[in-house]
């Protein structure tokens, strides 16, 4: 007997047999990730936007059911801009980069280590993990020192320091706080905040800080998020994987240009390091990390060693 009712019937268990069939296809991956540590960095649009922070929350509460162990760091400049402004707190900048003065330090550190981190940890708690967050003080996670930024003066032809500030990069990354959450089922959430030997403050570029991370505890892969669909060849088409020589040539013939050249850098750094692959992706894609982990051809641009 077929009732009216029925062609919604075997629309719902066509699409139930879809989803089956995703989650079958998934589970090699799956398996092949399992009790592996990733460590994500969550930026750009897709930490801006309630809907997408909250897919990603849900997306890393996924990778530790199924036995990944995802670590979280994540950057914050814009919501910085915004606050320093907010408290009329005029910052220059230099080669692109904030001069970061005491003051300023002070805001950076309120910024990502208070307000965003605790929103990306109540997220994935929301969406059913265990999420802790963590400055790079914490720990001492990230001991920093300062940022050694050059410059090449054209009018004497020579290259010159530049002080930033409280501007940092990691010096030493110790793992230990992260080695205990990875015996746990807690999801560790850092923010890019570092402690230099004398105690001081070091704002550390979020990209940076998730390559020294991941070379540190020796992760399966760098997921870097970002508002691009990966790196692009001349004719603007994503470039699904490069080896380091590949990446280190398209940066000669310009293809590697601009703002991507030190994302790929610290890509190629985490790889030379023991990372087994670091993957550019668009973070704007709703569930890239799932996409990019457990399905054949990924979403992003994969760089290996070679």
């Amino acid at each position: 007997m077929i009732s009216e009712n029925t062609p919604d019937i075997l629309h719902d268990r066509k699409a139930w047999l879809e989803r089956a069939k995703t989650l079958s296809e998934a589970l090699p991956f799956m398996r092949h990730f399992s009790d592996e540590t990733l460590v994500i960095k969550f930026g750009g649009h897709a930490m801006e936007s309630d809907d997408l922070a909250r897919l990603f929350a849900q997306d890393v509460v996924l990778l530790r059911q199924v036995g990944v162990n995802p670590v979280v760091v994540h950057g914050g400049g814009p919501q910085i801009d915004q606050m320093l402004k907010r408290l009329n707190i005029v910052t220059p900048r230099i080669d692109g980069l904030r001069y970061t003065d005491e003051a300023t330090i002070e805001v950076v550190e309120m910024v990502l280590a208070g307000k965003i981190n605790k929103q990306i940890v109540s997220a994935i708690n929301e969406a059913g993990g265990f999420a802790v967050g963590l400055s790079g003080k914490d720990g001492q996670l990230i001991r920093a020192r300062r940022l050694r930024h050059v410059r090449h003066d054209p009018e004497t032809n020579r290259d010159v320091m530049v002080d930033l500030g409280f501007v940092g990069e990691p010096a030493e990354i110790t793992p230990h706080i992260l080695d205990f959450f990875r015996e746990s089922d807690i999801i560790p959430v850092v923010a890019p905040v570092g402690m230099g030997p004398a105690g001081e403050t070091y704002n550390i570029n979020a990209d940076t800080a998730a390559g020294a991370i991941a070379a540190a505890t020796g992760s399966r892969r760098l997921l870097m998020l970002t508002d691009v669909p990966g790196v692009l060849d001349k004719s603007g088409n994503l470039i699904p994987e490069m080896t380091a020589a590949q990446v280190k040539a398209f940066i000669a013939d310009g293809t590697i240009s601009g703002g991507m050249i030190p994302k790929v850098e610290t890509c190629l750094d985490a790889v030379a390091k023991g990372v087994d692959a670091a993957v550019i992706l668009d973070g704007r894609i709703p569930h890239a990390v799932l996409l990019e982990l457990f399905t054949p051809h990924g979403v992003g641009t994969l760089i290996k060693a070679g």
